[in-house]
């Protein structure tokens, strides 16, 4: 049998064809085309956009974003006096990135620097090797903060000196001062850390004083330098008051004067428990000066050693200190309500004079006391057998709770609720700070014959020195209360006025005739009555004396005040005094003490307001 042989299993084979061949060609090319458009578009981002990109690129190994704060603006006097401003600072900024970049320099620059931190900052060396103990790559450690310009000029002049110094940079921050310290506080308030007002016009202005942080982004090149990209901070405005700080000085020395001449070591040291005085112009609703005591150093808030010892603040828990200090930051003026007493006196004469139930021509008798329903309810003559008969003038100038009540029950509730809400009492005012209370004032259907009566005379309501004296100022003017007011004008960083705050009339409260009477009772109440201890020789006063008994009563504590004008013919200013419990032996003649305080402020103010004296004789 013969063998066969096995074939091997053939490959198939294709024919390449032509057409194959052409369009592995065209692929090629289109490939290659792509490729040459790529190059192409690398290449003229390179030339057109490189370094920007290179930046990108270099950013995300070496950036810097640096805040630049802003200033805030200044609060000025009304003649242009710095009373709040801002001065640059510099806090001290540690990179630990970068002081220990050199490995071959190390320990050399470490030394140097730390050398150089300790002799123009007194920074200690520990501080540095903690922060390269524990975060050697940080960029941003703060050393120290508030250091002066002079101390950071003399730092960057070492620096130039020495290429050893490294890591260490100088970040601008300003810090808020206020060069008259306690001057004018209740009023100025002050601000905390974050450009923040914690109070006073501080906090009510607090966006107008304001601005935006700038920032500097920094790029490192090729060289290894850094380019800056800056964008300027905007600063915040400046804010102009009407509060005159020669004045507010005139008006916080006597106030302490009288609180050392009255000073009882057995009553915390103070010769009141608060004394306040208000200063204004009638006819616009501008206040000249504010004044409270006790007073703060706006510079050192915090600071209770003026008023508690040592051992009494250590004592104290964390509530206790915000407690205290809240009650030193409060002011008066504006925050704390009060009995007027008898200054509400000629608001209850206008509403009189102003419904027709006084014509001007009444008389009263007086024996000591008046009977209400089962109230037998005194006059401050009671012990003098009353004051007998008296025409409206001599009612005002002695004071007549009696006279007074009658009138009071002659107006009846409905209007003497009425007028009380046109004297703006217990109502905000609108003054420009915050904190202002309102006070507690009786309805109509609830008042009965007794609120009616010691409500005529100053008891038994309550309101703030600002509603009070705001009052005051239509009753003298003719009838036009203004809105009071703290600030009259905003300004740019440059001092351009970029907003002026005009006088805001906001109604009529009596007519000018009513006006006219009540001043010429207010002037013999200072010439011949109560009143006489607040005079000034060489100028024509009217005012009101007010002395008020407060809850629990029968414990001899007293408000007492004073609020008056000059001169008697279109009055140009308003002062209102008011002492919260003097620390005086005899009560009694606490009236006389408080027109002698208002006297010597107006005695000292008036010349340098150049307030118009009375005509020659």
């Amino acid at each position: 049998m013969s063998k066969r042989r096995k074939r091997k299993p053939s490959v198939l084979r294709h024919k390449f064809t032509v057409g194959m061949q052409k369009k592995l060609v065209m692929l090629f090319i289109a490939i290659l085309l792509a490729f040459v458009i790529l190059v192409g578009r690398i290449t003229y981002i390179n030339a057109s956009s490189g370094e920007d990109y290179t930046k990108t690129v270099l950013d995300q190994q070496q950036y810097m974003s640096q805040s630049i704060p802003f200033k805030r603006g200044d609060i000025v006097d009304t003649n242009g006096t710095k009373l709040a401003t801002s001065e640059r600072v510099y806090n001290v900024i540690l990179d630990a990135k970068v002081l220990l970049s050199d490995e071959t320099k190390k320990a050399e620059n470490i030394a140097a620097t730390k050398k150089a931190l300790k002799s123009y900052f007194q920074i200690k060396a520990s501080a540095v090797d903690a922060i390269i103990a524990d975060s050697p790559d940080s960029r941003y450690n703060i050393l120290k903060k508030g250091i002066s310009y002079d101390d950071a000029k003399a730092f960057e002049a070492a620096e130039k000196k020495n290429s050893k110094i490294k890591g260490v940079w100088l970040e601008e921050d300003y810090v808020r001062k206020y060069p008259y310290n306690t001057l004018a506080c209740d009023v100025l308030g002050f601000s905390v850390s974050g450009n923040v007002g914690a109070s006073g016009l501080e906090a009510s202005y607090n966006s107008t004083l304001n601005g935006t942080d700038g920032r500097r982004y920094g790029y490192q090149n090729e060289d290894s330098a850094i380019e800056n990209t800056v964008k300027e901070p905007i600063n915040g405005n400046t804010i102009v008051t009407t509060i005159d700080a020669n004045l507010q000085s005139i008006v916080e020395k006597h106030l302490e004067e009288f609180n050392q001449a009255h000073t009882d070591e057995a009553q915390e040291g103070m010769g009141f428990k608060n004394g306040a005085v208000i200063m204004m112009n009638p006819n616009t609703g501008e206040v000249l000066a504010m004044a409270s005591s006790p007073t703060y150093d706006l510079n050192n808030p915090r600071d209770l050693s003026k008023y508690y010892t040592e051992e009494e603040i250590t004592g104290m828990s964390s509530d206790d200190k915000i407690d205290a200090l809240n009650e030193l930051w409060r002011n008066f003026c504006v925050s704390d309500t009060f009995e007027p007493g008898s200054t509400i006196k000629p608001f209850t004469v206008a509403t009189g004079l102003e419904i027709g139930a006084l014509k001007g021509d009444e008389t009263y008798y007086c024996g000591g006391s008046l009977q209400i329903d089962e109230w037998e309810i005194k006059c401050i003559s009671y012990d003098n057998g009353g004051h007998g008969q008296q025409n409206l003038t001599q009612v005002m100038e002695n004071s007549c709770n009696v006279a007074l009540m009658q009138i009071g029950l002659a107006i009846g509730p409905e209007e003497f609720c009425k007028y009380q809400s046109i004297f703006g009492f217990g109502q905000y005012t609108g003054i420009d700070l915050p904190g202002e209370a309102v006070g507690i004032l009786q309805s109509p259907d609830g008042m009965i014959k007794t609120d009616l009566a010691t409500n005529s005379f100053g008891q038994n309501f309550n309101v703030t020195m600002l509603q009070l004296a705001t009052g005051f100022c239509s009753l003298i003017n003719g009838g036009d209360y203004y809105e009071p007011h703290l600030v009259k004008a905003i300004q740019d960083e440059n001092g351009n006025v970029i907003q002026t705050i005009d006088p805001v009339l906001e109604k009529k409260t009596i007519s000018k005739e009513t006006s006219d009477k009540l001043k010429s009772y207010m002037y013999s109440v200072v010439q011949n009555g109560s009143g006489r201890y607040a005079q000034v020789e060489g100028y024509d006063i009217g005012g009101k004396t007010g002395t008020a008994e407060k809850l629990p009563r029968g414990e001899n504590k007293n408000v007492v005040s004073f609020i008056g004008y000059a001169p008697q013919e279109n009055p140009e200013i308003m002062i209102y005094v008011v002492i919260d419990e003097p620390n005086a032996p005899d009560q009694s003649a606490t009236s006389s003490l408080i027109s002698q305080l208002a006297s010597d402020i107006m005695a000292e103010a008036f010349p340098y307001l150049n307030i118009t004296k009375a005509p020659a004789e």
